[in-house]
């Protein structure tokens, strides 16, 4: 095959074809659930995609307020929760760190 034989179908066929191959590797997992901790917020929820530099989580929640920080990574408690009504989109470039949350997602406003 020569390159420049290719139409322009073609051609967009082939950057298709590899388009999801070129994807940064991310060290989340989907499936798993989260603690994100952004330059502006915190964000509780489950890992559904990673869309470029974006994470997608469902049964997500702002979290306004952890309290003290160990005890909300270890009993899996918040002093303020504000639930996502739609799946919530993260820029990754604005996380700073991030936890596995081992505990059930909140479901209601605190």
């Amino acid at each position: 095959m020569n390159i420049e034989d290719l139409t322009i179908a073609q051609a967009r066929e082939l950057t298709a074809l590899f388009a999801g191959n070129c994807s940064k590797p991310s060290p989340f997992k989907v499936g798993k659930k989260y603690l994100i901790r952004t330059v502006t917020h915190i964000d509780v929820g489950e890992v559904v995609s990673i869309i470029g530099d974006f994470v997608i989580m469902r049964d997500a929640s702002w979290i306004a307020d952890t309290g003290r920080f160990h005890e909300c990574l270890s009993r899996g408690t918040f002093g303020e929760i504000e639930p996502y009504t739609d799946d919530a989109i993260i820029n990754a470039s604005a996380i700073i760190d991030a936890s596995e949350w081992n505990h059930e997602l909140p479901k209601e406003q605190k």
